[in-house]
């Protein structure tokens, strides 16, 4: 969608920002001063069909000013604004500006001050490793080292050497004494990645280190101190390990003294334009490309997909689909998607997946119009002040109705 816009627009609208998973215009926006100088903010479908709602209540000249676009169109020298609010002020790393990754981030915020053990939850290729290095770099151990340790990568039998040390000939193959990873973040952070895979013979170990800050290296009486600030994560449910007699319940309740959940992406769709592009960006430098444009069809295709590989997963297909890609307009293998969601389609999913996706067929079927006879509110048996709010709670929204995205 290209917005010409003018100085009155541009008043109105930052009078009137949209308080929602939106982003609405912002100090890092750039407005242009001429009529062939327009601006670029990622607007969700929800709000920019609010503010056309309030154009024709208000007598606003913003709705005379909008047409549609077929594609969405990138450009590097433009930085996104937030909604407002600053979200990710501080998390530069993470993208995303949508109500659930707005929660996660307020947890981070809350709990980085404090010393205490921290588990994150949440699906493979979520982000969960880089929730735990906003913790470290928003704590007070953030001028210390950041240890970290995949649990699941390390065989059996060298797993507890890794975490406590060694000493020299404490096993064959021992020729040399080796710090461990406790002992390595000491004053610092210590992030354990895929912490439900620690066999249970280890788990009596780590449980004395995290309650006394005691332990010993392989092949050694002598007791060593670490002052450690522990981060776990896990995609596994480790409550049910407990039950299932997997997980020692003692170490469980240690461990889970401030849960993070990481939503999966499926729940943040609200995201996926701007990882799409941020994605874009960096493999079309990488690969010495210029990238200009999205088509809106591909980026609709994007949005819909459930990526049950989550972030990893959109992140691998974007860095493919910049290869593919000769000129300036991004051709991904939507194919390889729609195989994928045929798999995926045999999976059970929850009630609130299933509220998203009829609600989102409806809304295609009434070509995105809410209001009136034939729009989605009246097919769905809803007000049309609930179908907004349902489409913002659930993170719906039209790709070909973002307003000229850049980043």
């Amino acid at each position: 969608m290209r917005v010409e816009w003018t100085q009155k627009n541009v008043r109105e609208l930052r009078q009137e920002r949209h308080h929602g998973d939106s982003h609405a215009i912002g100090p890092n926006s750039r407005i242009g001063r001429r009529k062939e100088e327009w601006c670029v903010t990622p607007i969700c479908g929800y709000a920019a069909t609010e503010h056309r709602e309030r154009g024709r209540r208000s007598g606003s000249s913003l709705s005379p000013n909008v047409e549609l676009e077929t594609d969405l169109r990138l450009s590097s020298n433009v930085t996104c604004a937030t909604n407002g609010n600053e979200v990710n002020d501080g998390f530069e790393e993470i993208i995303g500006s949508s109500r659930a990754l707005r929660d996660v981030l307020n947890l981070v915020r809350t709990v980085a001050l404090t010393d205490s053990t921290v588990l994150i939850e949440g699906e493979t290729g979520t982000g969960k490793e880089l929730v735990a290095r906003a913790i470290h770099e928003h704590s007070t151990r953030r001028d210390r080292r950041f240890v970290k340790l995949n649990c699941a990568a390390i065989p059996l039998g060298l797993l507890e050497s890794e975490l406590f040390g060694h000493e020299r000939g404490a096993f064959t193959g021992a020729v040399v004494r080796k710090v461990g990873r406790f002992e390595a973040a000491d004053r610092g952070t210590l992030f354990l990645d895929e912490i439900g895979d620690i066999p249970l013979e280890v788990q009596p170990k780590l449980l004395r280190v995290l309650q006394e800050g005691e332990f010993e290296r392989l092949g050694s009486t002598q007791t060593q101190r670490a002052n450690v600030r522990l981060v776990a994560a896990t995609n596994k449910d480790l409550a049910k390990l407990v039950a299932q007699n997997q997980f020692r319940n003692d170490l469980y309740y240690r461990l889970n003294v401030f849960p993070i959940v990481v939503p999966p992406l499926r729940d943040r769709r609200g995201d996926i334009p701007s990882l799409v592009m941020h994605f874009v960006r960096i493999y079309a430098e990488r690969m010495n490309k210029k990238i200009e444009t999205i088509p809106t069809r591909v980026m609709e295709a994007l949005v819909s997909h459930s990526w049950p590989g989550n972030i990893r997963e959109l992140q691998n297909f974007i860095e493919r689909s910049v290869i593919l890609t000769d000129g300036n307009t991004l051709r991904p293998p939507l194919e390889g998607l729609q195989q994928t969601a045929g798999i995926d389609s045999l999976k059970p999913i929850t009630l609130e997946e299933a509220e998203r996706h009829h609600i989102r067929k409806t809304l295609e079927q009434a070509n995105w119009v809410v209001a009136g006879p034939s729009g989605a509110a009246v097919r769905l048996g809803m007000k049309r002040s609930t179908v907004y709010f349902r489409m913002r709670k659930l993170g719906i929204f039209r790709a070909n109705q973002i307003a000229e995205n850049t980043i």
